[in-house]
């Protein structure tokens, strides 16, 4: 049965949710490998619309076994509430796992997050404020940590200890900020712990036994190729690796390879937060565009910046995250605009380029475009691509072109059955 990974090839918020949510109907096994509450992936079903931060998406379907990877940061007490609201509104979660090698992030990390956005000011990175830079540092400077250690009170104790005490240097050293109390650090993991140490277990061990038994793995990234830590903005990115190649490390996958990786792309372009955007809209089509697509972050509310499909960095994002087809999202909000642009190449310093390059170009980069007509038509109803609007085809078949692969997912609406398969997706 296919191995499939699910990710984003943008700046993230494409809908790599809703994707997910649809192929894995026909998955056994869905698996969050990277990132923690940051960012959001909106879900809309039979059970209603949801906006999971730290769910893998797949929990909608009551077959399917969910994890929480060990690449993940795990606020206990975020989760804990969204396990509680998922729960509440008829979502069975019986098949729920977490990481026991996850790890844990703290109120205080939260707190040094904020600290340091507002010390940067104007030279911020955006930060959703959710504590995701500190814990993936206290990760690689070894003072993590893990969540199986919840299992483990008396060890729990004592390493809290250490850690409380090394945040506290950063909060009144740094910061000037009162220290946090170490009592009330460990009756905060106690309290939300207890609410999750039932499903934490050795998951690597639950993805080998499933690759054994022949079953249908799909691995969920957070945000888009553009936010990785490694090959993104930098350092408007995130703190963790959002490529697929992280996959098998965030996830634990190590019995066998990846069969396909899907890309989700959105059919024009978004970015939450800070750095450089090409084809940003700052007039009354980004408005309209933002309005209909209700661009807005499922994490914190913050409105999106909108601009057209920028293809130079889409291409560069399906390339690193080594896609071999697209989902395409979205397109029913462009639906209406009586021209759509693409942004084919920059124009840096003179000249033209059709390749991603470093911050210091990208912010002098200017767009070049290329201008399609629009359609009027509402589209949310179409389930076959031949019976979408010939300019709606055409813009589709011009996108597959410049990103150099094949779109085999159209989503034409929020909800889980308005999707055009044009060939059967891996997983789908």
């Amino acid at each position: 049965m296919p191995v499939s990974v699910v990710v984003g090839v943008n700046w993230g918020d494409e809908g790599k949710g809703r994707i997910v949510d649809y192929l894995a109907q026909s998955a056994d096994v869905v698996v969050r490998f990277q990132g923690g509450n940051n960012a959001g992936h909106t879900v809309v079903n039979q059970y209603g619309r949801f906006r999971l931060h730290l769910l893998p998406s797949g929990v909608f379907n009551p077959s399917v076994t969910n994890v929480l990877g060990t690449g993940m940061a795990v606020d206990l007490e975020a989760l804990a509430q969204e396990i509680d609201e998922v729960s509440g509104r008829g979502v069975p979660l019986g098949g729920l796992k977490v990481s026991d090698r996850a790890t844990i992030l703290f109120p205080f990390h939260r707190e040094l997050d904020a600290l340091e956005e507002d010390r940067l000011g104007e030279r911020r990175y955006g930060s959703t404020r959710r504590g995701i830079a500190p814990v993936y540092g206290d990760r690689y400077l070894k003072k993590g940590v893990q969540m199986g250690e919840l299992l483990y009170p008396d060890y729990l104790r004592r390493h809290l200890a250490g850690v409380v005490e090394w945040a506290n240097l950063l909060l009144t050293g740094v910061y000037g900020r009162p220290p946090c109390e170490l009592a009330e650090v460990v009756e905060w993991t106690e309290r939300h712990g207890a609410r999750i140490r039932d499903w934490i277990c050795d998951t690597s061990q639950v993805i080998g036994e499933a690759v054994q038994e022949g079953k249908s793995i799909l691995f969920e990234g957070q945000l888009g190729a553009l936010r990785d830590l490694h090959y993104g903005t930098y350092p408007f990115v995130t703190s963790s690796s959002c490529l697929a190649s992280f996959c098998r490390v965030g996830g634990g996958l190590f019995e066998r390879p990846i069969d396909s990786v899907v890309g989700v792309m959105k059919a024009y372009s978004t970015v939450i937060g800070e750095g450089p955007f090409v084809t940003e809209l700052k007039d009354a089509t980004g408005d309209r565009i933002r309005e209909r697509g209700a661009e807005y972050g499922a994490a914190t509310g913050r409105p999106r910046r909108v601009g057209w499909f920028d293809a130079v960095g889409s291409r560069y994002g399906v390339r690193i995250q080594g896609a071999s087809e697209i989902a395409l999202t979205k397109l029913d909000v462009l639906s209406g605009e009586p021209e759509v642009k693409i942004c084919v190449a920059y124009r840096i310093e003179g000249g033209e380029t059709d390749r991603f390059p470093l911050n210091p170009a990208l912010e002098a980069a200017e767009p070049v475009y290329q201008t399609m007509p629009g359609w009027k038509e509402d589209i949310s109803s179409v389930r076959r691509f031949e019976d979408l609007p010939q300019a709606a085809q055409r813009y589709v078949l011009r996108l597959e072109e410049l990103v150099e692969r094949p779109i085999t997912l159209i989503s034409v609406g929020p909800e889980r059955e308005s999707m055009i398969v044009r060939r059967r997706a891996a997983g789908g």
